[in-house]
């Protein structure tokens, strides 16, 4: 990016009403810095505590899914380092916060990441909560650890449907993005 270009990156982050957009590693300490900033300028932009703490959990869960879950394909190390990189861009639009995150994964995740999503998306508000329920109940956990209940969690504080898209990269991998609307 050439430095005339700065202003111009910056006027389409103006436009697009971009409060927070992070591209690297994350890391705890990370969550930790991104959720004092997007408090500091919740709290400047008049945002309800209510609707602050539904923003808090979607970005705690978004953060945990893109550390559990990033995995590389890559075959040297600086594809690596770009693949075990990720986004996530914070949007507060009208009465209401986009969270958007993009990760590399594995092609043969895909299936069951689409799967997945489709089951959630077709759960109403309350088969939310009690799907949920039996999760915590059933205390199962994942290879990585982790029992299962970032996508649900997610749903339930946005109160909407996920957003999702896949974009080939190449023979391995593709491009994960996640939109995530708060109302």
């Amino acid at each position: 990016m050439a430095l005339s270009d700065v202003y111009d990156f910056y006027r389409k982050m103006e436009d697009e009403k971009v409060i927070l957009f992070f591209k690297g590693e994350f890391t705890s300490e990370l969550l930790t810095s991104i959720l004092h900033i997007m408090e500091n300028k919740m709290q400047t932009m008049g945002i309800s505590s209510k609707m602050m703490k539904r923003v808090f959990n979607v970005l705690v869960e978004c953060f945990q899914n893109l550390y559990h879950h990033i995995e590389s394909t890559g075959d040297n190390a600086e594809e690596i380092a770009i693949q075990k990189s990720a986004l996530i861009m914070v949007i507060h639009e009208n009465d209401k916060i986009i969270v958007r995150t993009g990760n590399y994964i594995p092609k043969n995740d895909i299936d069951k990441l689409k799967e997945r999503l489709a089951f959630v998306n077709g759960l109403s508000e309350h088969e939310l909560r009690e799907h949920y329920k039996k999760r915590l109940l059933k205390n199962d956990r994942t290879s990585k650890g982790t029992a299962g209940l970032g996508l649900i969690d997610i749903a339930r504080k946005s109160k909407n449907k996920l957003g999702f898209e896949f974009i080939d990269i190449n023979e391995s991998a593709s491009f994960f993005c996640l939109n995530i609307v708060i109302v």
